[in-house]
């Protein structure tokens, strides 16, 4: 039955519903009503993606602040490299599922419960969950304004997502957003720029500000506080010193990347540990914690190692500018029974061990503790860890080059006693550069400590530690995505002039299954049984053998299946026939010539997050190239095969 309408008294003679008419206060629930669709109307009118944007950002800051104030205010982070993944144009079940949620964040509020016995940070797996809650919004953002899913606009919301995961860690914004894009994409859109900064600038904000609700500051400030000289922070002849720095992280950094990696694949090798992994992993977790905890126990090996501090109090007592080996030079500092807040440093002597022996036992045991943390299967990041790491390094060399200049270094005839807090600066910035084949932790740097008075030694530091490591080992996150097997295409590390001349005819697959509109049926059945390929390419005919698309395995078998079982005698059917049908055919926008070179068509790839293309000549397919072709044209570069 229709619903019943009528006509409100000295209206237009628009109809209305009698259950608006008889129903309570009509007059006010239409006014909010007209309201609502009016303040609808104004704030989709600038972009709906904004709001979803900054509602990204304080959501990931609320979570941030929680999980860190939970935990005793440690800021720590994986899950870069599946996101990396991803974002070039892979898809992994599951990765990005809401339901993931809930189980990420109490492992990770686990890992970072474990304070510096595990030594691990949270910056990877929030960088995780940022894009699942991107996805989730995204979802909803769609089901909201009734458009179809957008495959673009959702690796817009993932790109944002990633920036606003580090800068909700660090309350970095500038940092977090060119930190991402340098870790996990080769080429970037301008527009994704914009929208990363929005983001990651709404969730820095708002978490900095809790901290001021909850009177842990003043206002909002650095979230680590140092007191550097501002008018001479360093003389000019110390400029060698941070480049010698930087080339030493990166020898350091090129190490233990190698290291890292092989202990990863031992342990995925090895038949004990990778039946531990594939059976028992909490086993294999509590063993390796127990190692772990055993050597930081404060009142044995862990008293040599100042592990009783937390890794933010790390950093504050690393970035100190006074010299701790001048300091203890005539003096000896008691160990407090308890950490004395005003007093940190102290955790880091030993009378018989002094400065030097504690911050070399630390470099020396972290390494290694690093390395066998990094296997345990549990949520953590490993970005924090080897910031501290590099802290140690520039810290040590730092107090070195006070205790060889006591007075300082003359220039001009002015003499400035040298700080050991801007080495650790330099040194935090320039492994964890190296390690991550990134330029941005120089800014990241000044942006946690709110000074940038060593802008151009701490950039020349981690200039100098990135061309050691990328010209000899992968990233970590690199590494790791080899280790794990994951889809991913290489940069092309050999850059001399013979690498230009290789050409898509040197390493294309020529054996291509092509079919053509006037084949038979029988004949395409046989193919798509003997073959088990996504999609075809599709010919002109089997004598021209011109391209003109490509149609899908799947859309193919639907389209035969509802074919007639019989057919009239001495009729025979062709492919085009099926096609005309309704079988959907899909064109070929991009193809690659036998000509083009392997840079250009590794970019191609790179830019468009393409998995193959076709290649043609004059218009016929001659083969094609996915990344199996890719990878192996690219290690022949890099590694070029012994001459026979």
């Amino acid at each position: 039955m229709e619903e019943l309408v009528g006509l409100r008294e000295g209206s237009s003679g628009n109809p209305v519903t009698l259950q608006e008419l008889w129903g309570p206060c009509p007059r006010l629930r239409r006014r909010i009503g007209g309201g609502l669709e009016w303040l609808k109307q104004k704030l989709f009118r600038v972009g709906e993606d904004w709001y979803f944007l900054t509602t990204l950002g304080v959501l990931m800051a609320l979570i941030s602040y929680t999980m860190s104030f939970t935990v005793g205010r440690v800021v720590r982070g994986s899950g870069i490299p599946e996101l990396k993944t991803i974002l070039s144009g892979v898809v992994l079940e599951d990765y990005l599922d809401i339901k993931n949620f809930g189980a990420k964040v109490v492992g990770l509020t686990c890992t970072l419960a474990t304070g510096s016995t595990i030594f691990l940070g949270k910056v990877g797996p929030f960088v995780h969950l940022s894009v699942m809650i991107a996805a989730y919004l995204g979802r909803v953002r769609t089901k909201t304004i009734g458009e179809p899913e957008n495959k673009s606009k959702q690796n817009e919301m993932l790109v944002a997502a990633a920036a606003v995961g580090v800068a909700t860690v660090f309350a970095a914004p500038f940092s977090g957003v060119l930190f991402s894009i340098e870790v996990m994409s080769s080429h970037f859109s301008v527009w994704d720029y914009w929208r990363g900064f929005f983001a990651a600038t709404c969730g820095a904000f708002m978490f900095r500000l809790l901290a001021v609700f909850n009177s842990e500051q003043e206002t909002i400030t650095s979230l680590f506080k140092t007191s550097f000289r501002v008018d001479v922070p360093f003389d000019l002849p110390e400029i060698f010193f941070f480049v010698a720095l930087g080339a030493i992280c990166g020898v350091l950094s090129c190490a233990y990347l190698f290291c890292q990696r092989n202990f990863l694949i031992f342990v995925k090798t090895n038949p004990l540990t990778s039946k531990l992994l594939a059976t028992s992993k909490p086993l294999y977790s509590a063993l390796a914690a127990l190692v772990l905890a055993s050597i930081t126990y404060p009142p044995g090996v862990g008293r040599f190692m100042a592990s009783r501090l937390s890794m933010k109090q790390h950093l504050d007592t690393l970035f100190d500018n006074n010299s701790w080996a001048l300091m203890t030079r005539n003096s000896s500092p008691p160990w407090p029974a308890e950490p004395d807040p005003q007093n940190l440093w102290f955790e880091w002597y030993h009378p018989r061990f002094t400065i030097f022996g504690t911050l070399a036992f630390f470099l020396v045991m972290k390494f290694w503790m690093l390395i066998l943390a990094t296997t345990i299967p549990m949520p953590a990041g490993y970005f924090m860890p080897i910031f501290i790491f590099g802290a140690a390094v520039g810290r040590l060399i730092g107090e070195a080059l006070s205790v060889a200049f006591p007075e300082g270094i003359v220039a001009g005839g002015v003499t400035n006693p040298i700080m050991p807090g801007g080495y650790a600066l330099a040194g935090a910035a320039a492994f964890s550069g190296a390690v991550t084949h990134t330029i941005s932790t120089a800014l990241l740097a000044f942006e946690l400590t709110g000074q940038i008075v060593h802008a151009l030694p701490v950039l020349m530091a981690v200039l100098a530690a990135n061309a050691i490591a990328q010209s000899c080992q992968p990233s970590f996150y690199d590494g790791t995505i080899i280790v794990k097997k994951l889809p991913y295409l290489p940069w092309i590390r050999g850059r001399k002039i013979s690498s230009h001349r290789v050409i898509v005819e040197h390493f294309m697959n020529c054996s291509i299954t092509a079919l053509a509109k006037d084949m038979p049926l029988e004949e395409v059945v046989k193919v798509i049984t003997s073959t088990d390929k996504a999609e075809y390419p599709l010919e002109e005919s089997t004598e021209s053998q011109i391209l003109v698309g490509t149609v899908r395995r799947a859309h193919l078998l639907q389209a035969l299946q509802a074919e007639p079982p019989s057919w009239a005698p001495g009729h025979q059917r062709y492919l085009q026939d099926v096609l005309a049908g309704g079988c959907p055919m899909e064109p070929v926008t991009l193809q690659l010539s036998p000509e083009t070179s392997l840079h250009e068509a590794h970019n191609l790839f790179e830019l468009l997050n393409l998995q193959s293309l076709f290649v043609t000549s004059r218009g016929r397919a001659v083969g094609s190239v996915s990344w199996v072709e890719l990878k192996k044209a690219i290690s022949n570069v890099t590694n070029p095969p012994a001459p026979k």
